[in-house]
Order: structure tokens, then C-alpha cells, then sequence
């Protein structure tokens, strides 16, 4: 049994539909990558899991139980994590701040951190902790709005870590990183993933999804338009139209004008 299933979820806003009964799982352990170009509706999926979007049809599962009319705050408490494809943090603060708020919301301890002593040290600690696991520790007693984009990025994932999710989705969590930046981040995603976690992305760097995740979801116009193993899926024709508006099986034609889009191909499905 999967950890999350969202199951035949249709979103419309007025005349327009902006999910159009989209099914995929996501299971403990694994990265589900969910991809598209822009407006496919990925994230107003992840607004439907978290409960910011109310489905106008279909349901989503977590733990086999049906959360679909779960508020936004229940969510969370059952371990649920999200970061924002917007910057969300609280600019007004210090980085390590930003992230001793959201444990100390949290309440119960980080099991994969040893406990010291009483409450006050082991909060400081898990903070400490999770601001050098993701990386940012050098930047723990600046105001939150004065770092740099990509460090800002992993600031949101330590305070989603803080509160010791169990489903993790992360919207773009590599925009503003470097590629070496980039290359610890789908290690540290990898190591999450192993202690048990599972873990929904949004992203555009493909690079990044076909290397770490497990399986893809491929969303255009609010469809799923193929899921499977990230070389179906940079192999599939559906996929590679929604991208390019080419397929290899289209005509010869079509296959000599998209020779001229190569360096576009390998950029978007290397």
C-alpha cells in the first residue's frame, strides 16, 4: 500500500480545468518525481494533497486513511512536510530561527536524533543538526531575507525537516542552487529517501529528477500523461510532444525540424 494516493482528483476554476482526474502514488522510501511544463497543474496537486485546494472531485488517501476534507494544520501534524515554490521564510528572523520555530511548533523530537538532556538543549540541537545537514549552517545567524536564493531553498527544507515529516514534497527545491549545490541535494534527497521517507518533487531540472528519482508522473493540461522509471520516461513520444511539440514517431518532416532543437532536447530530457 502506497503511503499517498491521490486517486481521479479533478480541480476546476470556473470554466477552466486545471487537474483533470489525475491519479499517482507516492511510497516510503522512494522519490516520485511529478513533472510538465508550466500549467501542467503540478502545484495545484501539491495544494490538494496539503489541503490549500479543495478537489472539485476524487480524493486523496495518506496512510489509507481518506484526508481529503483534513485541514491544512491536521495534515501536517500526521507528517505531512511541504516546501513552497515561493520563498516562504519569516525574512525578519535569523536562519536558525526560522527553523527553531517550526521544531518548537513540531513539539515531539527528531527520532533520528539522539535526545540531550532537557527539552530546551535538545531543541537547539535538532536546529543545529538539521541546519548542517542541509547545508547552511555558515548562514545560521543571518536575517532569513538576506541570503542567497539557493541557500534560502534549504532553509525551507530544514524547517520542513523539522517537523519530522513522513511525505515530503518539495516544489522546485533545486531553483537558485549551483550544480554542485544541486549535486549534494539529490544525495542528501537520496539519504532521506533511504531512512524511510517519502518523497514528492516538483522540478524542472531534469538532470536532477532523472538521477534520483525512483518513478515520474508526467502531468500536461492537468493529465497524467505517463508514469514509470525515469528511462520510460525520457523515452516515451507523449512526454517528449508535451515538451517540444516533437515526437521520434512522428513524420520525417517533424523529425528534421526538431534536429534543430537538440541542444533544447537534451537540456529538458538529457
Amino acid at each position: 500500500m502506497a503511503l499517498l494516493e491521490v486517486e481521479d482528483v479533478l480541480v476546476r476554476f470556473g470554466g477552466v480545468t486545471a487537474v483533470n482526474r489525475a491519479s499517482f502514488t507516492a511510497e516510503s522510501g522512494r522519490i516520485t518525481g511529478l513533472i510538465g511544463p508550466n500549467g501542467a497543474g503540478k502545484t495545484t496537486c501539491f495544494n490538494v494533497i496539503t489541503g490549500l485546494q479543495k478537489p472539485t472531485q476524487g480524493r486523496v488517501r495518506y496512510r489509507d486513511r481518506d484526508i481529503t476534507r483534513w485541514p491544512v494544520h491536521r495534515r501536517a501534524g500526521h507528517g505531512i512536510g511541504r516546501t513552497f515554490q515561493r520563498l516562504e521564510a519569516f525574512g525578519s528572523l535569523s536562519v536558525r530561527d526560522n527553523v527553531r520555530v517550526a521544531r518548537e511548533i513540531h513539539g515531539g523530537p527528531l527520532a533520528w536524533i539522539r535526545p540531550a538532556g532537557r527539552w530546551g538543549g535538545r531543541s537547539l540541537l535538532e536546529v543545529e543538526v538539521l541546519l548542517d545537514r542541509v547545508g547552511i549552517s555558515d548562514y545560521a545567524d543571518e536575517r532569513a531575507d538576506s541570503i542567497p536564493t539557493g541557500a534560502a531553498r534549504l532553509l525551507e527544507l530544514a524547517r520542513a525537516l523539522a517537523c519530522d515529516p513522513k511525505l515530503l514534497l518539495l516544489d522546485e527545491p533545486s531553483s537558485g542552487l549551483d550544480e554542485t549545490e544541486t549535486d549534494s541535494f539529490g544525495a542528501l534527497l537520496s539519504d532521506l529517501a533511504d531512512e524511510g521517507a517519502a518523497i514528492l518533487m516538483v522540478e524542472h531540472d531534469m538532470d536532477l529528477v532523472m538521477g534520483v528519482c525512483d518513478e515520474i508522473h508526467v502531468l500536461d493540461f492537468g493529465e497524467i500523461i505517463a508514469s514509470g522509471a525515469p528511462a520510460d520516461i525520457r523515452a516515451d513520444s507523449s512526454v517528449q510532444r508535451a515538451y517540444l511539440g516533437y515526437s521520434p514517431d512522428d513524420a520525417d518532416d517533424a523529425h528534421g525540424a526538431a534536429s534543430d532543437h537538440t541542444s533544447e532536447m537534451e537540456a529538458v530530457i538529457p
